[in-house]
């Protein structure tokens, strides 16, 4: 099974900041930064082309949502936003990454180094900042 469906099913922990209906977003376990989160439809689909077209909105809205929440809960400077399709998706299920950045933060190309968090109340607490920050923007 699919490591993303597990979490989207709670099979698997995740530290979960969105989750509606469609979708759901939590943070990356390998991070670039901080606040780097995952947007996965809840349902099972490998690649964006699969995604039904009455999915794409509710997906991109909270992509969208996210990557403003992402920047201002943890003032950024901006975010990247991404979405591999079959090459370089290390999990075969749909997911757009919202990443924080800043200028001079050291991402160069697509060879950009990975760094865990430093305990899982690091992970947790982030996860609990970017909740609220969702739950605020969606008021």
């Amino acid at each position: 099974m699919c490591v993303f469906c597990d979490i989207v099913s709670g099979e698997a922990g995740g530290h979960v900041v969105l989750d509606d209906d469609a979708t759901m977003a939590f943070l990356d376990i390998r991070p670039l930064f901080p606040g780097h989160c995952l947007v996965v439809p809840k349902e099972h689909y490998e690649t964006i082309t699969e995604l039904p077209p009455e999915l794409v909105e509710p997906f991109f809205r909270n992509v969208r949502l996210l990557a403003g929440v992402v920047e201002n809960a943890l003032e950024a400077q901006g975010t990247f936003v991404a979405i591999n399709n079959k090459v370089s998706q290390s999990v075969p299920h749909l997911h757009a990454h919202v990443v924080p950045r800043r200028r001079k933060d050291g991402l160069r190309g697509f060879f950009w180094p990975r760094h865990k968090y430093r305990s899982d109340d690091e992970a947790a607490g982030i996860a609990s900042t970017l909740r609220a920050a969702v739950e605020a923007a969606q008021t």
